[in-house]
């Protein structure tokens, strides 16, 4: 990357009082594993109806709510093909659907709790869910829906942050929120080193130059070049997705300037 990309100006994230929304649009990134909770594989049902609420909450504000969820719970594409020898398209692939069962499962909690939603995908299954269309998305969000995009981007090798990012900027989105199980990016893994130490911001060129897990490297790139920061936390703390949308100093914010 350029150091001239830089120069862009970045989007400031200001505390709105308490109870307004910062961010209007957004794309919430939960990866598969966030949905298993204490199971350790598959759905947990107590995960979904907590995020569920904390969507229905941040909806409440005026906050057009867009999901992008991964399967990692259920399938994942890159371990398996590496450990079994599986074609690595073919494992994507399967991936791919995966997300899809995490994607209705995550309707059905949203629609128990009386939040419009619908379900997009960037592979065909016209039976369970719409194909990805950007302008209806939008017009989805426009009439408070919320939009829960699966599939990935439609083709394999590409993660599902990746999807994150691409879907940020076609949808016109002002963050990129990444649901994790820590509450920010650090120095190195907490859980092993309890010398690490968290950063409260971070550049988008710092990420890459230092190779810092905070969503790969194509997304980290598209997200600089469009401008548009992610913000990393923990996703199981109460009111944490409310706090992040308010504007409050949580988690890691990564952006062009910091």
């Amino acid at each position: 990357m350029r150091s001239a990309e830089l120069k862009v100006p970045a989007r400031k994230a200001r505390a709105a009082p308490s109870g307004t929304a910062t961010y209007k649009r957004i794309v919430l990134k939960l990866s598969g594993e966030a949905l298993q909770g204490k199971l350790g594989f598959g759905i947990d049902p107590t995960v979904l109806e907590d995020l569920a609420r904390q969507i229905k909450e941040i909806r409440e504000l005026g906050v057009q709510v867009t999901v992008v969820v991964g399967g990692g719970n259920i399938f994942r594409g890159l371990t398996t093909s590496s450990a079994t020898g599986m074609e690595r398209a073919t494992a994507d692939y399967m991936g791919m659907l995966a997300t899809a069962i995490n994607g209705l499962a995550l309707q059905d909690a949203l629609e128990r709790a009386g939040v419009p939603s619908r379900v997009q995908t960037a592979i065909e299954i016209a039976k369970v869910a719409e194909p990805y269309i950007r302008r209806r998305a939008i017009r989805h969000l426009e009439k408070g829906r919320v939009v829960i995009f699966v599939g990935g981007i439609g083709s394999p090798f590409f993660t599902t942050d990746t999807t994150a990012a691409l879907r940020a900027m076609e949808i016109g989105a002002d963050v990129v929120l990444k649901g994790t199980n820590v509450d920010g990016v650090y120095t190195d893994d907490p859980a092993t080193n309890r010398q690490a130490k968290k950063f409260a911001a971070l550049s988008f060129f710092d990420v890459l130059k230092k190779g810092l897990k905070v969503m790969d490297a194509t997304a980290v790139s598209l997200c600089m070049s469009s401008n548009v920061p992610i913000i990393v936390f923990n996703l199981h703390t109460p009111g944490n997705i409310k706090r992040v949308v308010c504007g409050e100093l949580v988690g890691t914010r990564v952006a062009n300037k910091t």
